[in-house]
């Protein structure tokens, strides 16, 4: 018989629909069961594809004996993390204070009036690797609750505290220079791993919000070794076993620290960051690797997570047929059969053994450079891409037969916000008109289903859009309107943007504290108003709404805009100082407070060729902190940054500013390469 869950749309929750344990979703009716009964709330929260959240699920909550336990002591409530950021923000700061460690899934216990006072993450069903078993935990928190109630009480109010620090009035904590970011460019330095590629060891996620950060920095003061490290991170990557070689697109994070063996799940947030990172890694490079990489990421995401009405969906799931990686590893005798005379030169190519390199099966990877691998294989290097090609056609209609993962087809506005900020880079930077008519028609379906009056919604499955949207659902989806602004040059996406803008201040917003919270001031009303200023596996609202308001600064030449997003930076200065990885998306905006954006207006008829080749001459381009307008300025534009601006010689014409200041008006694609070139580095512009 089914439970609660049942009528929810969330994929994760739909998973739990038949447990013999009575879920509830978050919601009026679970917490005042809690308060009328005198229960103490057991919180669940997890995600789809969550490796881990289907090992304990099916080890507890599909059991009879722990499921009779957790009905009869606890009402137990079941939150899908990726529909309430909020909530699963907030509990994860407090299970963090208890443990010192978070992750998914995540198991909290709560007071009735929804404090938390005991958690952890996963539990085993026994005793194990000095974990205690759930039934155990569950008994001694029921008995903790039913026996010294002031005790946990005590604990309760312990970790209120923690939550304090939300509401405390923001000031600024020190000065945006340009020897701050070059303070935090030498503490990455010491972070990098030279050998492998990225930061630290294993497990090693991309960090790919630090990268954008120093390809920046390359940008703006010639140093050579952080290109470096951009380059060596994203082809280590693209080489490893994180991406898949096949089908395209990158995996969650490595277990180790040469990104060979992935946690299999693949997550919207990180193609989407990985995407618009590749695409100007390749602007700044023009690398080969690099552009085919990222080309092959976006057609996965066209060819296997694009809903119908252009929505993107959320993840693929890390399992099937219930083992971990099963549809992405090989055999040697299964390549051997399906490639036939290509075989030997495929697996020289992609480092493949008899014995495999996980679980007696081969994850396959890049161990040396092209040149390297026709050379031992014994061919010329056309003539082993011929072979890769063929062969990768091959092997994906032959992986297409097997059982495929769970995907988790609910459409989340943050994260389709950043996907379309990457696929219209993308777009612009590869002349790809497929990509353009991607991000249009994503675009669309957010305009139309996702946002109302200025207001995003969260969640969209099943032709059901539900739950008000959260900081970075709104910062998101008007930044990738902006990029689709860049793309097209229709001003209708920059008034969207613009009235999201405008609904964010209202919103969320507060003069009292001096920030931004994470949900609007009209939301329910939980322990705390959540507010994480950090940037972990996607940005932080706070840095992307920090973003969108001084991207809008110099598009509409509005200080009120600006003035607002600079104090957000200066508050958090020091802690982007000390603390660097936590802050990688935000230092791009410290960036782009610090040298200033590079505003170029094209202006002329868009269709005319002479236009085209100046808009290609900017695409193809790397120009961090780029603001981009074009078209023929109308009296009833909203975009100062194009107003007043005369064709010369009634040509199409290219205006280059910064810091206020432009240079001279050019007709010719040379003239606007060196001012873009010479306007990207660190010095100003010259005048006119």
């Amino acid at each position: 018989m089914s439970n609660r869950l049942a009528n929810e749309t969330s994929p994760y929750l739909l998973q739990h629909a038949d447990n013999p344990v009575d879920w509830y979703p978050w919601g009026p009716e679970a917490l005042e069961k809690a308060k009328r009964e005198d229960k103490p709330i057991l919180l669940s929260i997890g995600y789809a594809a969550c490796h881990w959240c289907h090992v304990m699920a099916h080890e507890s909550f599909e059991d009879d004996e722990t499921a009779r336990l957790m009905n009869d002591t606890f009402v137990n409530i079941k939150v899908d993390r990726e529909e309430r950021p909020d909530i699963d923000g907030i509990y994860m700061q407090a299970v963090q204070a208890m443990t010192g460690q978070g992750g998914w899934p995540m198991t909290m216990f709560l007071m009735p009036d929804g404090s938390p006072f005991y958690g952890g993450t996963y539990f085993p069903p026994d005793d194990r690797h000095g974990l205690p078993s759930f039934r155990k935990v569950l008994r001694s928190v029921s008995d903790a609750y039913a026996d010294r109630r002031e005790g946990v009480a005590q604990s309760a109010e312990q970790l209120r505290q923690i939550y304090e620090s939300n509401l405390i009035q923001t000031r600024s904590s020190g000065s945006l220079t340009r020897e701050m970011l070059e303070g935090v460019y030498r503490s990455l330095e010491q972070r990098y791993d030279a050998k492998n590629g990225g930061f630290g060891t294993a497990p090693k996620f991309p960090a790919t919000m630090v990268l954008d950060f120093l390809l920046r920095h390359w940008k703006r003061t010639g140093t050579s070794e952080a290109l470096e490290i951009v380059v060596n991170s994203f082809r280590k990557m693209a080489r490893g076993g994180i991406y898949d070689q096949i089908g395209g697109g990158f995996a969650r994070y490595s277990v180790d620290a040469s990104w060979l063996v992935p946690h299999f799940e693949k997550m919207l947030y990180d193609n989407a960051l990985l995407t618009r990172l590749g695409a100007h890694l390749w602007q700044a490079t023009k690398d080969e690797e690099i552009r085919r990489v990222t080309i092959e990421t976006v057609e996965w995401l066209d060819r296997e997570m694009t809903s119908p009405e252009g929505g993107f969906y959320s993840s693929l799931d890390a399992d099937s047929e219930g083992h971990e990686g099963k549809f992405y590893v090989w055999s040697e005798d299964e390549l051997d059969a399906l490639l036939g005379a290509d075989s030997p030169a495929f697996k020289t190519y992609y480092g493949m053994t008899r014995g495999g390199n996980f679980e007696g099966k081969n994850i396959l990877f890049v161990p040396a450079d092209r040149r390297g691998a026709a050379t031992r294989a014994g061919v010329d290097e056309e003539t082993l891409e011929a072979i890769l090609t063929r062969a990768r056609r091959i092997l994906y209609d032959a992986r297409a037969r097997r059982v495929w993962p769970a995907r988790d087809e609910k459409i989340l506005a943050s994260w389709n916000g950043l996907m379309l900020r990457g696929i219209a880079t993308a777009a612009r930077a590869f002349d790809r008109s497929d990509f353009a008519k991607l991000a249009v028609r994503n675009a669309e379906f957010l305009a139309g289903e996702m946002v109302r009056k200025g207001r995003v919604m969260r969640s969209h499955n099943e032709g059901v859009t539900r739950i008000s949207g959260f900081l970075e659902d709104h910062a998101a989806v008007a930044l990738g309107f902006l990029a689709v602004y860049e793309l097209t040059f229709n001003e209708r996406w920059v008034d969207r943007a613009r009235e999201i803008a405008d609904a964010i201040t209202e919103w969320f917003w507060d003069d009292e504290v001096g920030a931004f919270f994470d949900t609007a001031r009209d939301a329910e009303r939980l322990i705390t108003r959540p507010r994480d200023v950090t940037d972990n596996a996607t940005p932080s609202g706070t840095s992307l709404a920090v973003e969108l308001l001084l991207y809008l600064a110099d598009l509409q030449q509005d200080s009120e805009y600006r003035r607002r997003a600079v104090f957000c930076l200066e508050a958090l200065a020091e802690p982007m100082l000390r603390f660097p990885t936590a802050f990688g998306h935000l230092l791009g905006c410290a960036d782009m407070e610090v040298y200033g954006a590079i505003e170029v207006a094209l202006v002329g008829e868009t269709s005319d060729p002479q236009f085209k080749a100046l808009e290609r001459t900017v695409a193809e381009r790397y120009v961090p902190s780029l603001v981009l307008t074009g078209g023929v300025p109308q009296s009833r534009s909203s975009i100062k940054l194009l107003a007043h601006r005369p064709l010369v010689d009634r040509n199409p014409t290219a205006y280059v500013c910064r810091s206020y200041t432009c240079d001279r008006p050019v007709t010719d694609p040379d003239s606007l390469s060196d001012q873009l070139e010479n306007a990207a580095k660190a010095g100003t512009v010259a005048t006119a």
